[in-house]
């Protein structure tokens, strides 16, 4: 299908040729007839690609900070690779559309097939031939409403919800500063309402038009006495600000033609230097408003579908689309007087053009248009152009054996940002890997990653990768709550598998791994534990065992005849408490999500997992979510190891270090920068000054070797299921609040 995508660090923006996404829980697939080119977000985003990497960095001098910290903790080299990637990732353009349904998600009950529809969302409703969106930001659409009025919803919420922040009643008079695209619907929605309207521009074509739809309008140097002429000289009862400029003028005008105690509503984005004096005078009330209404950048409600109830949140973002579309239903708001340009999708550069002056031609309403004659399969997928191949196959109803390969054919699942900044690229310098097929939710990164990195094809279907016969090995890099299925999935297809971590976020996907690891109940607690029989091959994305200087610290201990004392802290800083990590549902928490790393280096340096776990943690008190922690470790030789990991630092100190002591030598890892080894009075110190190698690409070069080789595991399974157990019993010690044994692998039943 097409896309529009913008790219951030050329500054291009191109219609590619994308995978179709499938329609996931809570979401369906829609096939897009109209959509809306935003002025102001959309252009912004444009304007800034479009800078110099100086011009960038002047910009956002927030993020300039940001890289500089990065440097100075992980060196120059690997912070100018991960500024470059992120610069180098496609953003999908768009945030407000129509089309028809074509395929619904599991769990989506209200809404059917061939349903009509407006569609809302940065990153959902977007530019391109199909989109998935989740269900509460849709609305279906009335009769007598068509796709080109529709694709207005998004932009229409968000002056509804402005409107209704500024609380104007019957026979109220409202002014409306800036008449873009967003002020004339804020006026028409205003007059929907039965206020009067006094709508102020700098262009005299726009205050026509605002006087066109019943309002009254005038150019800027005339509000201040218009605005005393309409308001019978009492002020204006509410000012929407929908202007866009940096200039605080909108604000300072809003002041001085507002009555007392007037409500001020900032809809666009403008300078918000508030004149005290006015303001303070007049007792006004100033708002932000926030885009298109509560739900607005909540997780849970807009991917999770978790609804407000309406007795308590009448207008939610989903419930203002609705409302928006019930005007244009009513004929009480006429968008289409609004549209002055339209583009078929192929030429959506111009439309790009047009919005950011390049062109010098005057615009408002501007439509990207979709072709209708590409009819989807019964599967609601279309053919694609980027697929080279097509897998053959059925589905899998038993684990399949595989051996010795003679080369990593390799499908890859999610092409996320860790995906592309970190495991692809050193997949890539490894020969032995042939890059076959990779698929992501989306479409648009598998794309992207696929001509980056030199994959046959790119998908939008995992299944397809599964069930490729060329395939022979997969790579599990997507979000942590579909680890374990697309492990299990894989495996049962006869792949061998590749799971970053966590390999599961529950005891019961972990019962079911390692059933299917183990069918025959064997021990698998030993640490030469192998697979019977030819079997695919599980490796987990425990890194940083693997890093070379890791291999050195293990060789300094490796004739240790006593018990070490290990201690790994961890300054892994804060998240919000909406980040998908801490949705035990998505990402499981930062102990199983993210802790399991250090759990597993313990393991690595002691050389067996370990048996018994104390968690103590700080109170989370309403800003935390569990990850201020001491976990302490207790292992079968007499070895003890503690994780601290910690979200309350600073994020400009270096985020991990290890000390170790055991038999009169010490060991110090900092951040993967340095190792200080010392025994009997001598010190030894390596340094990697300008990267930070923390074991990627050693870790696929000994995969690699096990699979050409047909076996063991680099991670013997012992250890590397122990390790998922650990992270477990390290929650489930903090809830309980003692001590926590953790049985051997083996002895864990069906019910943990």
């Amino acid at each position: 299908m097409k896309q529009v995508l913008q790219n951030l660090r050329t500054g291009e923006t191109t219609v590619a040729d994308v995978p179709i996404p499938a329609a996931n829980p809570g979401t369906v697939l829609v096939r897009t007839a109209a959509s809306l080119v935003s002025a102001g977000t959309e252009r912004m985003l444009v304007e800034f690609a479009g800078k110099s990497l100086v011009g960038k960095a002047r910009s956002r001098p927030d993020l300039m900070r940001q890289v500089l910290d990065k440097a100075r903790r992980e060196g120059l080299l690997t912070t100018v690779e991960a500024a470059f990637n992120r610069l180098d990732q496609p953003m999908a353009l768009g945030y407000s559309s129509a089309g028809t349904v074509i395929t619904v998600g599991e769990g989506v009950q209200d809404i059917r097939a061939e349903q009509r529809v407006a569609c809302a969302g940065g990153g959902y409703a977007v530019h391109a031939e199909f989109a998935r969106v989740p269900r509460n930001l849709l609305a279906p659409l009335p009769e007598g409403v068509d796709f080109e009025q529709a694709a207005f919803a998004t932009l229409g919420s968000v002056a509804l919800h402005g409107f209704r922040l500024a609380q104007a009643q019957l026979g109220e008079r409202v002014a409306v500063i800036g008449l873009g695209l967003l002020g004339l619907l804020a006026t028409g929605i205003a007059q929907a309402a039965g206020c009067e309207v006094l709508g102020i521009d700098l262009d005299p074509v726009r205050v026509e038009l605002a006087q066109k739809m019943g309002g009254t309008g005038v150019l800027r140097q005339q509000a201040e006495s218009a605005a005393i002429s309409f308001s019978k000289g009492r002020g204006c009862d509410a000012v929407l600000i929908c202007a866009d400029t940096p200039s605080a003028d909108p604000v300072e005008l809003a002041g001085i033609i507002a009555r007392e105690r007037a409500r001020v509503v900032a809809v666009g984005a403008v300078g918000l230097n508030i004149p005290r004096k006015t303001y303070y005078e007049k007792e006004l009330f100033f708002v932000n408003s926030r885009s298109y209404g509560p739900g607005r950048y909540d997780p849970s409600y807009e991917e999770a579908g978790h609804d407000y109830p309406i007795g308590y949140v009448r207008w939610t973002e989903g419930r203002n689309l609705e409302a928006f579309v019930d005007l244009l239903a009513s004929k009480r708001l006429d968008v289409r007087p609004l549209i002055s340009h339209r583009f078929p999708i192929e030429q959506a550069p111009q439309a790009y053009e047009l919005i950011t002056g390049k062109s010098q031609e005057k615009y408002l309403g501007v439509l990207l248009t979709y072709p209708d004659s590409d009819r989807p399969d019964e599967n609601g997928a279309a053919a694609d152009t980027l697929v080279l191949k097509q897998p053959g196959g059925t589905g899998v109803e038993r684990l399949m054996l595989a051996g010795a390969v003679d080369k990593v054919r390799l499908g890859v699942l999610g092409a996320g940002n860790f995906a592309s900044a970190v495991m692809l690229p050193a997949i890539q310098k490894l020969p032995e890997i042939e890059l076959i097929g990779i698929a992501s939710g989306a479409g648009m990164s598998a794309q992207h990653a696929a001509r980056r990195f030199g994959f046959r094809y790119a998908s939008g279907d995992e299944v397809q990768i599964t069930l490729d016969p060329e395939i022979n090995t997969v790579a599990v890099l997507t979000r942590h709550h579909l680890h374990a299925s697309q492990t299990l999935a894989s495996l049962r297809a006869g792949k061998h598998v590749f799971c970053e971590k966590p390999l599961a976020i529950s005891a019961e996907e972990l019962v079911q791994i390692r059933t299917v690891l183990n069918p025959a109940g064997e021990d698998a607690d030993a640490p030469s534990s192998v697979p019977a029989s030819p079997a695919p091959l599980l490796m987990v994305g425990f890194n940083r065992r693997f890093a070379p200087l890791a291999v050195q610290l293990a060789q300094f201990f490796q004739d240790r005849h006593e018990p070490l004392v290990a201690s790994y802290r961890v300054n892994a800083g804060y998240l919000p408490s909406t980040h998908w990590l801490h949705d035990p549902q998505q990402g499981g928490g930062r102990i199983i999500g993210e802790a399991c790393h250090f759990i597993d280096f313990l393991t690595f340096l002691v050389g067996e997992p370990p048996r018994r776990v104390v968690t103590r943690g700080l109170l989370d008190e309403g800003h935390y979510q569990e990850d201020n922690v001491v976990m302490t470790f207790e292992f079968p030789d007499g070895s003890l190891g503690t994780v601290t990991y910690l979200a309350n630092g600073d994020k400009s100190f270096p985020k991990e270090r290890l000390e170790a002591f055991c038999a009169g030598s010490v060991a110090v890892l900092d951040d993967f920068r340095s190792l200080e080894l010392v025994r009997d009075g001598k010190r030894q110190t390596i340094r990697s000054p300008l990267r930070q190698d923390k074991g990627h690409r050693a870790e696929w070069q000994v995969f690699s070797k096990a699979l050409l080789a047909g076996g063991p595991p680099p991670i013997p399974y012992g250890q590397l299921l122990a390790v998922s157990w650990a992270a477990l019993s390290a929650v489930e010690a903090l809830h309980r609040g003692e001590a926590v044994d953790i049985p051997p692998v083996s002895h864990r039943g069906d019910h943990p």
